[in-house]
């Protein structure tokens, strides 16, 4: 029987550790254990060795699966979620498999056997977008009444007087939120950062970053348009921004 080689990435430590001991009690090999999608774009642009990636569907900070649908190739992936829709979703192709939280032996096994029996194939960038949810979209005041703007096109998220502006650069547009913490609610999956009490950036639509005092840096996301982040979230948010670059260097 082969032993197959897996990477577990998953922001959840315990839930990582489950996996992987089960994995090794089935006589995988486990290559290593990874926490978000930046750490698993990092250790893609690095040679390795490994037959499968179990991925959870559903990470803070970088997606995995938007991470593999903008690389050129990728191991086979199984997508591990707690969720059943994305679950359907995937396997609608039959070329993933997905296990649903908890993960139990038996279904792992089977898992497994598809593995070694080669009915579980690498799927091509294409494949994995068409497994990404459509844009996101969220209604912004106009007059009495409102209209949609897709979340794609939003640099930041400002909050002023109890009141959350969504920004394109130096355009604003005040929405019917009242806290920062309402849209990180509505849009729990689309790697928001919060680099200052009062400010949310969207990292894909970060264009540089500088430092300007010991600890400290500014986000380029428009012409004339920097965002101060808090000495508390500067290492995180260039680990982000650098890794959303690299994405965009593999195309």
């Amino acid at each position: 029987m082969k032993q197959l080689k897996a990477l577990v990435v998953d922001d959840e430590p315990l839930a990582r550790e489950r996996l992987s001991r089960l994995l090794r009690e089935a006589g995988c090999t486990v290559v290593d254990e990874l926490g978000d999608g930046i750490a698993l774009i990092q250790w893609l642009n690095q040679p390795y060795e490994v037959d499968v990636i179990f991925m959870d569907i559903q990470m803070p900070g970088l997606n995995g699966m938007e991470v593999l649908a903008e690389l050129p190739k990728s191991p086979p992936v199984v997508f591990v979620t707690a969720h059943s829709a994305y679950a359907v979703r995937a396997f609608e192709l039959a070329a993933v498999d997905y296990l649903l939280k908890p993960v139990f032996e038996d279904r792992l096994a089977k898992c497994l056997d598809r593995l070694r029996n080669q009915l579980i194939r690498p799927l091509s960038p294409l494949e994995l977008k068409t497994l990404l949810p459509p844009p996101a979209r969220f209604p912004i005041r106009a007059g009495d009444g409102e209209i949609f703007m897709d979340l794609e096109l939003i640099t930041h998220f400002e909050l002023e007087d109890a009141q959350v502006w969504a920004c394109r650069g130096l355009n604003r547009y005040l929405t019917r939120w009242t806290s920062l913490a309402e849209v990180e609610q509505v849009f729990p999956d689309d790697g928001l950062l919060r680099i200052q009490r009062h400010l949310l950036l969207r990292p894909g639509m970060a264009k540089g970053i500088r430092s300007v005092a010991i600890g400290r840096i500014k986000v380029l996301v428009a012409p004339k348009v920097e965002l101060d982040v808090s000495r508390a979230m500067t290492h995180q948010t260039r680990e982000c921004v650098k890794a959303r670059a690299l994405v965009v260097a593999t195309k």
